[in-house]
């Protein structure tokens, strides 16, 4: 299938994938109207990944799709090895194209004796050979200072809100289940015209959370769940019990990334949502997609980026 708009790129551009969302690769190689890169990825018995490239990328601009999901460590190494092959094999650039960064929540030392991952993550794709980086909805934007070389960091807001305006909802308000997402829910809640909320919750462990007051008018109102995951689901859960408590009309839900990790489906089966909007930046099984769950994808986007990196054009007007 080709898609209306998007012209062919020239031969010097290559997409490569590992095992982690080669649909998503596939989608954006049909944007561009390439074909995706050959590549035998396989492990050996005990666990060891091995890559070799089986096309000639001397002089190539190379693009490596490889989200870092679940699981994480076995795609984070798998991307390393191939972005060393790449390097090996003379690439001319090597862009890791990573819709989810994995490791991002560890960005600071929040407690005594803790690691800062993300930063460690950002100096192993250096020092295996990326020359930038090309990602989507960081959970920390500062992440991107942890890198010396450049970063592109995209958002999913033009095509979760291009969805989220063909539903026309009345009276919608825009509620950030946290301080942290204020900024996120006030560019939606600018873009749908919409009032802002927000959630003051207290984290009591990690991975539970105990919503505490909202702060906003949402009684007798549509409103719009909006974040940058979900992951175990209990923040999201929560919150929408919370504005369901406070009488909130239609309740809906948006993320970029579907990460949806142990306890998640049961506690989204019961909460009151009447749609959950995701992206394909994380690939979801079929088992993991309820009745109400709606994924969009962002393969165009990433497509433009990609096209723009390339050809060395701004890609300042996907920042949005």
């Amino acid at each position: 299938m080709r898609h209306k708009g998007f012209r062919p790129v020239d031969g010097d551009l290559k997409i490569f994938c590992g095992n982690s969302n080669p649909v998503l690769a596939g989608e954006i190689c049909r944007y561009l109207r390439i074909p995706l890169g050959q590549a035998n990825l396989t492990t050996f018995a005990d666990g060891e990944v091995y890559v070799q490239i089986l096309e000639n990328v001397r002089g190539k601009d190379v693009f490596v799709v490889q989200p870092t999901c679940w699981p994480v460590n076995d795609n984070m190494m798998e991307l390393l090895i191939m972005i060393d092959a790449f390097k090996r094999s003379s690439a001319s650039r090597i862009t890791a194209v990573m819709p989810y960064y994995g490791y991002a929540r560890q960005d600071r030392k929040d407690k005594p004796r803790v690691a800062i991952s993300s930063k460690l993550v950002a100096d192993l794709l250096t020092s295996a050979g990326a020359d930038r980086i090309l990602t989507m909805d960081l959970h920390a934007g500062q992440i991107q200072g942890f890198f010396n070389i450049p970063v592109d960091h995209l958002f999913a807001a033009p095509v979760l809100i291009e969805y989220l305006q063909k539903l026309k909802l009345p009276d919608l308000t825009v509620v950030s289940p946290d301080a942290g997402g204020v900024e996120r829910a006030r560019a939606f809640a600018k873009r749908l015209d919409a009032d802002l909320a927000v959630v003051d919750k207290r984290r009591t462990a990690p991975n539970e959370a105990e919503v505490m007051h909202i702060i906003g008018h949402v009684r007798g109102r549509n409103v719009i769940i909006c974040d940058d995951m979900i992951d175990t689901a209990g923040t999201l859960v929560h919150t929408a019990a919370a504005l369901r408590k406070q009488k909130a009309k239609r309740i809906f839900s948006c993320a970029t990334h579907g990460v949806l990790s142990g306890p998640a489906l049961d506690r989204l089966r019961g909460a009151p949502l009447e749609e959950i909007i995701l992206t394909n930046t994380i690939p979801i099984a079929e088992g993991k997609i309820l009745p109400n769950i709606r994924i969009l994808s962002v393969a165009g986007l990433l497509a433009k980026a990609i096209r723009s990196i390339h050809e060395e054009t701004s890609v300042s007007n996907l920042f949005v």
